[in-house]
């Protein structure tokens, strides 16, 4: 991947910015509320969103953002998982990708993972 990637992680419900580049939506769920047109999404990348049960045994509970974090490293080995993070590293490349949840706070979610993933 290209040294010029910047990767931000952002609530898909906060305005568009001019250093998005492009957005992709993470969450597997369509954001509660949200307009279709609102949402200013170049993409809905669902098939790269952790498991249901690894989302509900979460919980975005602050304590256990390493071990989620860590399963979901473990679920993006998944075929289906691991393509889609391909095409996310794709998209990167030579351009801003910002990718977009819903969670009210974005730094403990599947977003803050795969950013890291992506910019390592």
């Amino acid at each position: 991947m290209a040294e010029t990637t910047t990767i931000h992680v952002r609530r898909v419900y906060d305005e568009p910015t001019g250093d998005d580049g492009t957005r992709v939506l993470v969450d597997r769920v369509w954001p509660r509320g949200m307009a279709k047109d609102r949402a200013h999404l170049d993409e809905w990348c669902k098939q790269v969103a952790p498991s249901a049960e690894l989302r509900t045994w979460y919980a975005h509970d602050p304590e256990r953002f390493e071990e989620f974090a860590r399963r979901y490293r473990s679920e993006l080995e998944d075929p289906e998982r691991a393509q889609a993070l391909a095409h996310l590293r794709e998209l990167a490349t030579n351009r801003p990708l910002t990718l977009l949840t819903s969670t009210r706070r974005p730094e403990i979610s599947q977003a803050a993972v795969l950013a890291d993933v992506l910019s390592t």
